[in-house]
């Protein structure tokens, strides 16, 4: 007669064992999102900063690729970042998204970055940002996905892989944008939003080449110009939401509350949503806030990265034991007491 037990590790999936006769059913292959391959942990490549150039606006968007050490073609995520953000920011997603083999590429949107209000006085920079929060600066972020799509195409089709001196050099024959992934936080959730299957009043802005979206404190329809389920009801794209009881945001005045009208809204079918209890807007970001009351809890960011990397790996690799994972009750190995999670 066999003997099985259940052991669950931290972040580790249920690993099963009997002793005796082997079931084949439990000799599956564990999955942990958040383990990191032992030539990732051994080795630091450092990131490209780079700009392509939009002739056509007259715009330059600076970005920053994260590298996997292996050299085969790898899926790229992209990432958007908020308001008055940049590059540079939540550099703990593409660090850990690189180390599992993906391509991390972070947009800076000038106009709505953290030049808005760097140079600004200090009583004038709410007003700044808040003035950056325009319909000319959203539509400027959903060109400049597009835009570097299509510069990432020419830098992986580039001549230049034979000159791996150079920085564009390094990107040429690296990237499979077959298997493309967006993300973003607040402006950038927006944006990615936008681009990857909402409705919006001034036409489709959906880029077919995105094949699954990440969003950081999703925001529904604007000035009640359209409602949650006009908006939001036929997207087909995967999604994942993520947001906190305490998710606010004072430029945009958007509500925890009005937050979690979005998943509803969604058709049933590849979409998820994760509510960090006591998140607050910066919990998604690099910066800890010292008005930020409650503290930050510090598992939200292991659970952070442990979701989006099994999204990632179920849509982008089409990973069966990622899958799985995700679709079990192994998920609850990550999250914290009192937070949610839901999907359909």
């Amino acid at each position: 007669m066999n003997r099985c037990f259940a052991m669950v590790g931290g972040m580790v999936a249920v690993l099963a064992f009997c002793l005796g006769d082997r079931s084949p059913a439990l000799a599956q292959s564990i999955y942990d999102p958040m383990a990191v391959p032992d030539a990732s942990k051994s080795s630091t490549i450092e990131p490209l900063d780079l700009t392509i150039d939009d002739g056509k606006r007259k715009r330059q968007i600076p970005i920053r690729v994260y590298l996997p050490i292996q050299k085969s073609p790898a899926p790229v995520v992209m990432f958007s970042h908020g308001l008055g953000g940049s590059r540079e920011g939540a550099s703990y997603l593409g660090r850990h998204w690189s180390s599992r083999g993906y391509v991390a590429v972070f947009l800076q949107h000038p106009g709505s970055d953290e030049t808005v209000w760097r140079e600004t006085p200090l009583m004038r920079r709410m007003s700044a940002l808040k003035n950056a929060a325009s319909v000319q600066n959203f539509k400027d972020r959903v060109s400049d996905v597009g835009v570097v799509i299509d510069g990432l195409e020419k830098l992986n089709a580039s001549d230049n892989a034979s000159d791996n001196t150079s920085d564009s050099g390094k990107l040429a024959g690296r990237l499979d944008l077959k298997r493309l992934g967006m993300s973003g936080h607040s402006f950038g959730a927006v944006t990615t939003q936008a681009v990857s299957g909402q409705r919006h009043p001034i036409g489709d802005l959906t880029d077919k080449r995105i094949k699954a979206a990440l969003i950081l404190s999703p925001s529904g329809p604007r000035n009640g110009v359209m409602s949650a389920g006009r908006a939001f009801g036929d997207v087909r794209t995967a999604w994942m939401l993520m947001t906190g009881t305490n998710d606010d945001s004072p430029i945009g005045e958007t509500t925890p509350q009005a937050r979690l009208e979005v998943f509803p809204a969604l058709p049933p079918g590849n979409k998820f949503e994760l509510v960090l209890k006591d998140g607050q807007h910066s919990a998604f970001s690099d910066h800890k806030l010292a008005a930020e009351k409650p503290q930050r809890n510090p598992q939200h960011w292991n659970t952070i990265l442990a979701l989006s990397t099994a999204f990632w790996d179920t849509y982008l690799r089409e990973d069966a034991g990622a899958k799985r994972w995700l679709m079990s009750d192994e998920v609850q190995t990550v999250l914290s007491p009192g937070d949610r999670w839901q999907k359909k």
